[in-house]
């Protein structure tokens, strides 16, 4: 087993990283249970995974409810936010209780934001069955549902107590949703890790195609830096956190114009978006040319957006700018854009004009 610890003094929590994990929950949940009910909030996509958990619980002697939510981006809003506080208060769960998680992205951001706001704040543990949740939304403690505004708009920081791990789940994943969590590790390579960006370069297809030792390896290395990037700015206010945004600026506008819906997928948001990232980047002379088509070359190749045109959206630059405006990193008026160097060289400047990133946009083949 693999344990990666993220720091944060007195709420330092491990990450447990090992093929297997889900059945043998119990041997980490028990403790936090203190012989109290769990209650697990999943998805109608993940109850295979539900049933095994409740079995290995069940086996260990401990009792599970269970609350089964609609599937997809459209329930992280405040109708699905409401309906889950209202059954878990119904439930009876305390402020000393462990909400579990379980499901991908959107259970998780969903549930710790419910954990968040519950009596006060209740406590919650992780166990994402995703390739982009357990590489990146399960860690760190940000927690939100979306509104028409945008994207993550509402919501707060909260850690959860445990973060399980087990990357044997992704064998029933659909190959689409094992593409568009990939984006989200490659990204750590395209921040500040060369290295690893090349890794992927060479090991993405047997990672995409099922390859375990490659899994493993992804995964332990993508928490390890995003627990190293959240220990140093947990709630983004000196900037390194802020560099994990790297492709969301670009990213969440093309959510948004796709309607947070299936049409286009986070993580392929993101790939577009750091695409997008890295050609605004070149066009400026921030960073060479060759690499900006190096990573985009590198995304088209595993079958993830290398631009706009590849999400099928067809929005004009200034509607996309407009969608923008509404980001949640703006301040004072400025919005913060995540640009590079070159390829593990990312940093963020405070100086990009709108209206050049708008005519870039309407540069962008459609």
């Amino acid at each position: 087993m693999k344990t990666v610890n993220v720091a944060l003094g007195d709420r330092t929590y491990p990450i447990l990283i090992q093929g297997g994990l889900l059945r043998r929950a119990a041997d980490h949940l028990g403790p936090l249970a203190a012989g109290r009910r769990l209650v697990i909030v999943t998805d109608e996509n993940v109850r295979h995974h539900l049933d095994a958990l409740r079995e290995g619980l069940s086996g260990a002697g401990m009792s599970s409810e269970a609350i089964v939510l609609p599937p997809g981006e459209g329930s992280k809003s405040w109708a699905v936010l409401a309906d889950l506080c209202d059954q878990l208060l119904t439930l009876g769960v305390e402020r000393q209780d462990h909400v579990i998680a379980l499901g991908g992205g959107v259970i998780g951001d969903l549930v710790g934001f419910a954990a968040a706001i519950l009596k006060r704040g209740c406590r919650f543990v992780q166990i994402p069955t995703t390739l982009l949740a357990q590489v990146d939304s399960s860690v760190g403690g940000k927690t939100a549902i979306n509104t028409p505004a945008g994207k993550n708009m509402i919501g707060a920081f909260h850690q959860p107590a445990l973060v399980l791990i087990d990357p044997d789940v992704l064998d029933t994943l659909p190959a689409r949703q094992v593409r568009a969590g990939y984006a989200e590790v490659v990204k750590y390579g395209l921040i500040d890790d060369f290295a690893f960006f090349e890794w992927c370069e060479h090991n993405a297809a047997g990672l995409i195609a099922g390859d375990a030792e490659a899994r493993n390896h992804a995964i332990t290395h993508a928490v390890a830096s995003k627990a190293r990037i959240v220990a140093a700015d947990e709630h983004e206010t000196n900037g390194t956190r802020a560099l994990l945004n790297l492709g969301h600026t670009f990213g969440h506008a093309l959510e948004a114009e796709a309607g947070f819906s299936d049409r286009l997928l986070h993580g392929e948001a993101v790939a577009a978006g750091c695409a997008l990232a890295f050609a605004y980047s070149a066009r400026h002379g921030l960073c060479s040319g060759q690499d900006a088509r190096r990573v985009a070359a590198h995304l088209a190749a595993v079958g993830l957006p290398d631009g706009v045109a590849a999400t099928g959206i067809t929005a004009s630059g200034a509607q996309l700018v407009d969608l923008m405006r509404y980001d949640k990193k703006a301040s004072g008026g400025v919005l913060p854009f995540l640009l590079a160097k070159g390829i593990g060289q990312t940093f963020l400047d405070r100086t990009v004009d709108l209206a050049d990133v708008e005519a870039f946009l309407d540069e962008q083949p459609l």
